[in-house]
């Protein structure tokens, strides 16, 4: 397998993981799986994509000899990306969305919660995209 990928894809477990910049180290499992069952990912084991064109490979479930990214003619890198970044996204939003600032009364119960404006005031307005760099 290739190392100091970009991005692995692992079709067992049916993750994607950014393995550079922002985010690094981070996978996330994909729960679609009409695009995991596609006939062009039937034999395929891993993907390590993002070191160079000669070094991107396709490891298969078979003994099918290892291939380039490219060779294996498996579209672009991009439709495993883009899954990657709309779950990242629905991570920001959640986190997003449950950093609010309560107040309490003195029996425990919450007495205030922060408004959206507030919180948009403190933190920025809520995440409604996100790319990959």
């Amino acid at each position: 397998m290739a190392t100091n990928s970009n991005w692995t894809v692992i079709f067992d477990d049916k993750k994607v993981i950014k393995n550079n910049g922002a985010e690094a180290g981070t996978g996330y499992v994909i729960d679609d799986s009409s695009f995991w069952s596609e006939s062009k990912f039937s034999n395929i084991w891993a993907i390590q994509h993002g070191t160079s064109v000669t070094s991107d490979e396709v490891e298969y479930r078979d003994t099918t000899p290892h291939t380039s990214y490219e060779d294996a003619n498996l579209g672009d890198i991009s439709q495993f990306i883009t899954k990657w970044d709309a779950h990242h996204l629905s991570v920001l939003q959640s986190e997003w969305d449950s950093d609010v600032i309560y107040t309490y009364n003195e029996d425990g119960t919450i007495a205030s919660t922060e408004s959206e404006s507030d919180q948009i005031s403190r933190k920025g307005s809520r995440p409604t995209s996100y790319t990959s760099s």
